[in-house]
């Protein structure tokens, strides 16, 4: 789901990390600017406690002559109490294999390892509960609990960044699961030109993300989910 961030009353309405779904494949239709540009295959499997999540984004009609390839993310890690805890994320693209950026949190040391074009550095800020850029659109099917104000770490394949969010009602949305009540997260931001984050997701269906939107640079990219399969 290329390029996209999120995150994650006071009543229990998440379900409990275990108890959440053993597989799920998600496809969404990706737009730009409203125009239909592709679409993101989300996948998800646990064995035991060791999950792998896959994202993968590829253009479709004839847009796919402009951009051939596709965008890859990889989070990997272990499913706890608390939800998903991310031990390694890959973002890789198949028309530029040198640009393949690695990024390994050491819980145990509060750090993360980099490595991307042949260089490799290391940050010591990791803090609990941190995610990934893929892992942070699961969590909220995984986490106990669905905060209303909510602050997280944001782990990219080359950066670490802070968010908080607000939450709100989403409003209906229609859906391959049919009309969803929804709950709405958006990304608080201080400066205008900050990238713009919002996430629904769909209590009734576990906290499943059904529409993800980013705006930056004057560009609105949204998924919204066509298909699923959930299972577990």
């Amino acid at each position: 789901m290329s390029r996209l961030l999120l995150l994650f009353a006071a009543l229990m309405t998440g379900l409990p990390a275990l108890a959440a779904p053993s597989q799920m494949t998600l496809v969404y239709a990706l737009y730009r600017n409203g125009q239909k540009l592709g679409e993101v295959t989300d996948t998800y499997t646990r064995q035991d406690r060791r999950y792998t999540l896959t994202s993968e984004t590829q253009a479709s009609g004839p847009l796919k002559l402009l951009w051939p390839g596709s965008i890859w993310l990889e989070s990997t890690g272990t499913v706890t109490a608390q939800g998903l805890k991310p031990a390694q994320f890959r973002h890789a693209r198949s028309d530029a294999p040198e640009k393949l950026a690695v990024a390994r949190l050491d819980w145990a040391q509060h750090s993360i390892a980099y490595s991307y074009k042949g260089r490799s550095w290391q940050v010591t800020d990791l803090k609990a509960g941190a995610q990934d850029q893929l892992s942070q659109l699961y969590q909220f099917m995984f986490a106990p609990r669905l905060p209303t104000d909510y602050a997280v770490q944001v782990v990219s394949g080359r950066d670490l960044n802070d968010y908080r969010y607000a939450r709100q009602p989403g409003g209906t949305l229609d859906t391959p699961l049919g009309a969803l009540d929804t709950l709405r997260y958006q990304r608080i931001v201080s400066d205008p030109e900050d990238k713009r984050i919002t996430v629904w997701i769909a209590p009734a269906r576990g906290n499943l993300p059904v529409r993800i939107q980013v705006v930056e640079d004057g560009v609105t990219v949204e998924q919204r989910l066509t298909r699923a399969r959930v299972e577990g």
